[in-house]
């Protein structure tokens, strides 16, 4: 007599398949039933402080707003506004290694470490010197570049 061609874990795939299928049309059925029953979407209003609330506002508290008043996108700026910045700083070389050719200044401003490369030098500089720089933004944060000596 032939051994049955079902194996252990085809029948364990199979009841999974069906136990799938089951579940699949329970979820339809509570669907079409809460379909029936008009459950929808509840309401939610939006009072004068721009809070959601099941609620309704309070039309006392209503404000009229003129469609002219309302500002789409950035306003204007004027000439007044703009601030002057300048991107020239000044610090002093805190570290510099010629071998390697890299080193950090310390802002004279806020007292934060930069680094800086040789190949973003225009003067050689040493330790100790009072330098003017710019900075861009690197791969770990920001160089100074453009390093001129004072």
């Amino acid at each position: 007599m032939a051994k049955s061609q079902q194996t252990y874990s085809k029948t364990e795939k199979e009841k999974k398949r069906l136990k799938k299928r089951e579940e699949k049309q329970k979820k339809k059925e509570a669907r079409k039933a809460e379909k029936d029953s008009g459950g929808g979407i509840p309401f939610a209003y939006v009072d004068h402080m721009g809070n959601l609330v099941d609620t309704p506002p309070d039309p006392s508290k209503k404000v009229k707003v003129d469609a002219e008043d309302i500002v789409l996108g950035i306003p204007k700026k004027e000439e007044g506004d703009e601030e002057k910045f300048d991107p020239v700083r000044n610090g002093k070389v805190s570290f510099y290694d010629f071998n390697k050719g890299f080193g950090f200044i310390i802002d004279s401003e806020n007292n934060e470490k930069y680094f800086v490369h040789v190949s973003g030098l225009i003067d050689e500089i040493d330790e100790g010197n009072a330098v003017s720089f710019e900075l861009e933004k690197g791969m770990k944060g920001m160089n100074a570049v453009r390093v001129k000596r004072i």
